[in-house]
């Protein structure tokens, strides 16, 4: 959501003319909504909308739940019922690519009037929902445009791929669409390098050349007058959903412990976790916590303003290197040491060494993440402040990104 809010916010500072295509919000459904991000879209954009068929209603129905799922199913059970296996097993074999498919009929037919209508030359497609890739490939193939395929997720490589149950028939469809994309977009964007090896490795025509890796960032005008905290207790921020695929049980037993020990901790989130780590978070008896819920983007970013520390969790599952979340960079603007339970080789463990901007601990190490936390609280006690390195978080701020982006583009 973020990454192409911002990219659009940016382009006409580069000469080129965003004209932005979506759903209309009235017939979308989502898990979450933020209305505030509206905010950030200048009266000169146009953005057109167009209706939509989405069967989130009849999920519903089917699941006996009130709400929408989250990706990667955050608001789920570990332990799906037998309703729940029928709906994943629906939605994973009878919506492909995904669920959001119903768009695409809608949003070609006005796709079509619009490159028709301003001669747009240059059309970007973004995913997930990675059914919105052949609408993109639809126009490539009609109108001859060029054609940037962005990618902020894997498509079949997916963790949660698997928790769908699909098929033999339907990986093989979903694998088809996959490689039609990636061999026919013009110009394929990803958010890591370990996601370009990813796509790269798919098929012999995928040339590694044509794969840019494009990261999410900061938006500069986010933090503008930013000020210290001031906390009487070490302040621990968590921003962002939280599920027990990340394996934080023993990061949270460590702090528990170090807080019966005598540490002055204080453990705050803002955002939602599911079932299992609400009981893990229940289960610890020393450590002060706060739960905020969610918050809209403005309020997060006063969130993190707040913090000593921010804590920083990459879901531990296979080829999980790659994983590089939004939150990390707006953790890195932020300028609050991280500590970063994850991957100690992974892509976000490597941006976060060379900013010198905190730590990263596996997550099963108790005794290493016992240091970093010590580590940072004696920094907090002494009130030493941390030597970033500011260059290289520079490069992240949203406005270079576009600038990089208008240049693939142009």
């Amino acid at each position: 959501m973020q990454r192409w809010l911002k990219f659009t916010k940016y382009l006409q500072e580069f000469g080129i003319e965003p004209i932005v295509l979506t759903v209309n919000p009235s017939k979308a459904t989502y898990p979450l909504r933020d209305e505030s991000l509206k905010d950030e879209i200048s009266s000169e954009i146009q953005v057109f909308t167009t209706d939509t068929f989405e069967p989130f209603s009849v999920y519903k129905k089917a699941t006996g739940r009130g709400e929408v799922p989250f990706s990667g199913f955050a608001n789920e059970s570990d332990k799906p019922g037998p309703r729940q296996i029928i709906a994943k097993f629906i939605r994973g074999n009878f919506f492909l690519p995904d669920a959001r498919r119903g768009w695409n009929k809608f949003a070609l037919e006005k796709a079509e009037y619009l490159i028709k209508k301003f001669s747009i030359g240059t059309v970007i497609t973004t995913s997930p929902p990675h059914s919105t890739q052949l609408i993109g490939l639809k126009l490539k193939q009609k109108y001859g445009v060029k054609w940037l395929a962005d990618f902020r997720d894997p498509w079949t490589d997916i963790y949660y791929y698997n928790e769908l149950y699909p098929t033999a028939l339907t990986k093989y469809f979903d694998k088809k669409m996959e490689l039609e994309v990636l061999i026919n977009a013009n110009i394929i964007c990803t958010v890591s390098e370990d996601m370009k090896r990813l796509f790269a490795a798919k098929h012999k025509k995928i040339k590694a050349k044509k794969i840019t890796v494009l990261p999410n960032g900061y938006d500069e005008s986010d933090f503008e007058n930013w000020k210290s905290p001031s906390n009487n207790r070490f302040t621990i921020v968590y921003g962002g959903t939280l599920t027990h695929k990340y394996n934080v049980q023993t990061f949270l037993k460590t702090l528990d412990n170090l807080a019966r020990e005598g540490l002055s901790i204080k453990l705050v989130f803002a955002g939602n976790q599911d079932e299992i780590v609400r009981n893990q978070l229940d289960e610890l008896q020393h450590l002060p916590i706060e739960r905020l819920g969610y918050l809209s983007h403005k309020e997060a970013l006063l969130n993190l303003q707040n913090a000593d520390v921010l804590f920083l969790a990459i879901p531990d599952l296979p080829d999980n290197k790659g994983i590089l979340t939004g939150k990390l960079f707006e953790y890195l603007a932020a300028k609050r040491p991280i500590i970063n339970i994850g991957p100690v080789d992974g892509d976000a463990a490597k941006i976060i060494t060379e900013a010198k901007a905190g730590i990263t601990c596996h997550y099963t190490d108790a005794s290493s993440i016992e240091i970093a936390v010590k580590e940072l609280h004696e920094m907090w006690q002494a009130k030493k402040a941390r030597e970033f390195n500011d260059a290289y978080i520079a490069k992240f701020s949203r406005k270079a990104l576009t600038g990089q982006l208008a240049a693939l583009i142009s």
